[in-house]
């Protein structure tokens, strides 16, 4: 069963489709196609909440939907909680 999905192909994040734990292995689905990633969470991802399913470098532009939607200052690794911790949105 999956925990979270991903909008697009080239997104940086899924979006938690329910709590995952730190350690937790979990599936997440992408929804142009169906097919699945693995990802080992390095924290606690609330639901709702992002998870990283590749590594972004330091001020990289983070994707979702496709588009970007800010630049990670510090970078982050696959499995991170993404949030405005290590995110910091392209609005303002």
């Amino acid at each position: 069963m999956h925990k979270f999905l991903i909008h697009h192909k080239e997104d940086h994040v899924g979006v938690a489709t329910s709590d995952i734990a730190a350690g937790e292995t979990v599936i997440g689905v992408f929804m142009e196609d169906d097919s699945t990633i693995e990802v080992k969470a390095n924290a606690d991802i609330p639901l709702g909440h992002k998870i990283a399913i590749r590594d972004a470098a330091p001020k990289e532009k983070v994707l979702k939907y496709g588009l970007p939607i800010g630049h990670a200052p510090e970078g982050f690794r696959k499995g991170d909680y993404v949030h405005t911790h290590n995110l910091k949105t392209l609005r303002w």
